[in-house]
This record gives C-alpha cells, structure tokens and sequence, in this order.
C-alpha cells in the first residue's frame, strides 16, 4: 500500500468508538452551555475550565453515566524518564471505564480563550501555538487517535475564529491540518476537525469545539 507522503502515518495505540466519540463532545458541549450562565467579564482559562469541567460532572450524573469519570488539570508524567519530569497539565481528562487501569489512556480536552477581531489574534495565535502544539510534540496524548480542544469564544462571529485557526494550523503543520466541518451539537458555535502528525509518527484527530463564552470577555473602556 502506497502513503501519500503529506498525511500522517503510523497506527495510534488508543483509539475512541463513535459513540464514546459522540458522549464526550456533547458532554463537553452540555457542560459548557450550563457553564455559560457563571461566566463573569475577565475571566481567565483556569477558572473558566474549573466552572466548565463542574457543571460537565453535573450533567454527566443528571444523565446516569457511570462508565466514565471527569478530572482536571492533570499532570501528565513523563514515562520514558526516571525522574520527577512532567510533560504537562492538560485541562480536562475523561476516562470510560475501559480506560481505567492505564494512565497513558484517557480523552484529552485542552481548553484556550479565542475570539474575532484583533483585539483577540494573540489568543487565537496561542490556540495554535500553546494548544494544539501539545498534541503534537509529545506533551499530551501520544499514540492516542483523538484530542479535544475546547475555544472559549469572547467575541463573535466564530466562523471568523476558525479561518483564523484554520490559516495558522496550515501554516504550521500542512495542508492536512485543515480543518473540516463536523458534525454540530445544539451547545456549540460550531464543531470542526483535523489531523496533525504526531512527534511519535502517529496521526492524531482534534476536534475543535467552539462555544459561546461572550459574557467573560474583557470590558474593554470606550474610546
């Protein structure tokens, strides 16, 4: 079989079924839009997550799923040293019951502030380049076949978010990181996806979950 020499190659070792795949963003989804209410201007990505990642356990137990539990921010060890070395703090980690036992399997949800206009390009640069990064090079889920990036979105419209992310992750990784329209969810501004080469050689797809935080954006003083 021959590989078209641009698209990421290699067999991830921890894959998702669909319908873990659909469980996890609209638990995400659902957790962001009860969250949406508590969110204050200013606020940055730590308490935003922390408020997020409550009202997601909420939800998870309103809906009766036992198999999966939800936890952050998760230091992430470094398993091919024999120190104290860490690689990261991941936001978010969910775990279906499959995945107990091995700490190297979980679902990944990184979490960055993103929003139209250049009031926002340092942050939506920062999506690509403090976030997606880290699914790149090693920091989270090596070898895993999916990744979740949640944008907090503090100024609209999303869609110019996303041609925004869309060009740097382009830019940085190639053509096949463009990202594609997925499927929507009620909770989201929008859904998209892509794939990104792994530094293991592993292909890893992130989908990115935009949603609608505009009551914690900064109040910027009038001109």
């Amino acid at each position: 079989m021959q590989l078209t020499p641009d698209l990421p190659s290699g067999t991830p070792s921890f894959e998702l079924e669909a319908d873990e795949i659909d469980t996890v963003i609209d638990l995400i989804c659902r957790g962001a839009g009860e969250a949406r209410v508590q969110m204050t201007p200013g606020l940055i990505e730590v308490p935003m997550t922390n408020i997020v990642r409550k009202a997601m356990k909420r939800v998870k137990r309103r809906l009766g799923l036992t198999n999966l539990e939800v936890s952050g921010e998760v230091e992430i060890d470094d398993m091919s040293t024999e120190g104290a070395e860490l690689l990261g703090r991941i936001d978010i980690i969910l775990k279906f019951l499959r995945q107990f036992g091995n700490e190297d399997d979980y679902v990944g949800v990184e979490c960055k502030r993103v929003g139209a206009g250049s009031a926002y390009s340092q942050l939506n640069s920062r999506y690509v380049t403090q976030g997606a990064i880290r699914f790149v090079n090693g920091q989270y889920a090596t070898g895993h076949a999916w990744g979740f990036m949640l944008g907090y979105v503090l100024a609209l419209p999303a869609d110019e978010i996303i041609q925004t992310i869309d060009q740097r992750l382009r830019k940085d990784y190639g053509e096949v990181a463009k990202l594609e329209t997925a499927p929507a969810h009620a909770d989201a501004l929008s859904i998209h996806e892509g794939v990104l080469q792994q530094n293991s050689g592993s292909a890893i797809r992130l989908r990115h979950l935009m949603v609608d935080m505009t009551g914690a954006a900064p109040q910027f003083p009038s001109p």
